[in-house]
């Protein structure tokens, strides 16, 4: 065989070894894609993605978008070719397993955590819009979670109201944290509480006494032993009562990060004309009872999706800006915000058509 040939040869079987082994040897990378983009405003699988009943409501049109990313399971193990492919192609980001799935977590587990974030998040939506409207919503602390083999298990249950620990009134959920935290591990402390099958005295906890009972446990040691921070094994929450129904239709959606876009909708829902002026807008961002806007993951993706829907602007939080200003599709502003607040201004702007005056995002945040 000529050695010319008999080159051509060892190198053609080279390249086809290299590429077997690209197929078939996984690498610890996942996969994050723009996901499906769904109008706050408008219906979901047939039936409105908000649906409010009890208060009087007004028409709400044109585009408030909730922004999501498709992620590859827990399970699937990405190959030496699809990792390079995902690099080289701009709808798509190659992150390292551990960053979507820490500390080997299944699939289950990081589903029922996205679920447990996107109820919260909805709560919170709720809470921020009808506090920028001034309507008055009650809130109390509650026993959030409680920790499997943790000294709380059996004594205390997720959903308990928390009217005081040892006597102290407690009035958001970091009072609890913080009243335990002064005792020493080993010593006893002292649950006031309402329990969570009771809930018509869960209803008047925060207004009363009725109904309370006071239950002692004993503390443990936290998992950093060199801090030797007393714990009892739960995580407190807030819970609360609104003057009507809200109701938040959107299956097979999970995590925090469209609790801003949930607030926009419940409050163009409940106020008269169209908060966008027929403006197509989407956004991203989480929100806590007080309205303000946090950062999320992905950032880059969901302005890809929500370009590709036809959004002209994408209302951003602040801490996410930089790195989404890095690669702004074209067509598409970024807004920044901070709060609810900010984001109703900046529509306003939009919809009156002033958008110089948008706190636009750069690369420098």
């Amino acid at each position: 065989m000529p050695r010319r040939t008999a080159t051509m040869l060892a190198s053609t079987l080279m390249l086809i070894a290299l590429l077997c082994a690209g197929v078939l040897i996984p690498v610890p990378y996942a996969e994050m894609s723009p996901g499906p983009t769904v109008n706050t405003l408008g219906q979901h699988d047939g039936e409105p993605v908000l649906q409010i009943t009890g208060h009087k409501t007004y028409p709400a049109d044109g585009h408030l978008n909730m922004t999501t990313v498709r992620v590859t399971s827990a399970d699937y193990r990405m190959n030496l070719v699809e990792a390079v492919y995902g690099w080289l192609a701009h709808d798509s980001k190659i992150v390292p397993h551990d960053t979507l799935y820490p500390d080997g977590k299944t699939e289950e587990q990081s589903t029922q955590e996205n679920a447990e974030e996107f109820s919260q998040s909805q709560e919170s939506a709720k809470v921020a819009a009808l506090k920028e409207l001034g309507v008055p919503v009650r809130s109390w602390v509650i026993v959030s979670t409680v920790v499997k083999g943790s000294p709380a298990e059996g004594r205390l249950h997720a959903g308990d109201v928390v009217k005081a620990v040892d006597g102290t009134a407690v009035k958001q959920p970091a009072d609890v944290a913080k009243l335990v935290t002064k005792h020493k591990p080993g010593q006893d402390v002292v649950f006031t509480v309402v329990p969570a099958k009771d809930q018509a005295a869960a209803e008047k906890a925060h207004r009363t006494a009725t109904g309370t009972r006071d239950v002692t446990i004993r503390t443990a040691v936290s998992d950093d032993r060199a801090a030797r921070r007393a714990i009892v094994g739960i995580s407190a929450g807030t819970d609360h009562t609104f003057p009507f129904t809200i109701d938040i239709k959107l299956a097979d959606v999970g995590g925090p990060s469209a609790g801003l876009m949930f607030a926009l909708g419940i409050y163009d829902k409940l106020t008269p004309g169209n908060l966008t002026g027929g403006t197509f807008v989407a956004g991203t961002g989480t929100i806590d009872d007080g309205g303000t806007v946090g950062p999320i993951g992905g950032i880059e993706m969901k302005t890809v999706g929500a370009r590709s829907k036809g959004a002209r602007y994408f209302l951003t939080p602040a801490d996410n800006c930089a790195a989404a200003a890095k690669d702004t599709p074209d067509g598409l502003t970024l807004v920044k915000v901070k709060t609810i607040h900010d984001a109703l201004d900046a529509l306003k702007d939009i919809r009156g058509g002033d958008t110089d005056a948008l706190p636009k995002c750069t690369t420098k945040g």
